[in-house]
């Protein structure tokens, strides 16, 4: 199976997810699922089967993240030494000119990307044409919504 880029922080994000799917949603479920038992008949008890869906879905989730987790390539920015390029998990902090609008970037792996968080995923548009440039370049940028032209003001390492 390939190797997924993550950053730090991401695969921390996952571990503590991870952590609390497993001490406390976990047996909170259990718990749940027997005490509706005891209320007897399990064929018309839409308590205990709520509870063994969302065990399900807890359980499925525990899989994803652990299967995301070791198939994980971890980069810790803040060791880059990428000499003020653009690269997986800057920061950049960019003007897009025909807006006349300031945006901040943080270059991320796919299962990480919040555009909301101002995280775009490594393989988006915008992702790709701002890495390799640095601070003062332009990038042109095909997005889904039209043709973006961005500045590069600062690329941080955080």
């Amino acid at each position: 199976m390939n190797r997924v880029p993550l950053t730090a922080r991401g695969a921390d994000q996952l571990r503590e997810e991870l952590e609390r799917l497993k001490r406390v949603e976990r047996p909170r479920i259990i718990e749940a699922i027997a005490e509706a038992r005891a209320h007897g008949d399990l064929k018309e008890n839409a308590e205990y089967h709520a509870a063994r869906e969302q065990q399900g879905f807890v359980e499925g989730r525990i899989k994803e993240i652990e299967s995301k987790l070791s198939n994980a390539e971890i980069i810790d920015v803040t060791k880059l030494n990428a000499g003020g390029r653009v690269v997986f998990g800057a920061t950049v902090d960019v003007l897009e000119i025909d807006k006349d609008e300031e945006h901040t970037f943080v270059i991320v792996g796919d299962d990480e990307a919040d555009i909301k968080q101002g995280k775009v995923s490594v393989s988006s548009p915008i992702a790709r044409g701002l890495i390799g440039k640095s601070e003062g370049d332009t990038a042109l940028v095909d997005a889904p919504g039209g043709r973006r032209e961005f500045e590069i003001l600062e690329v941080r390492y955080e």
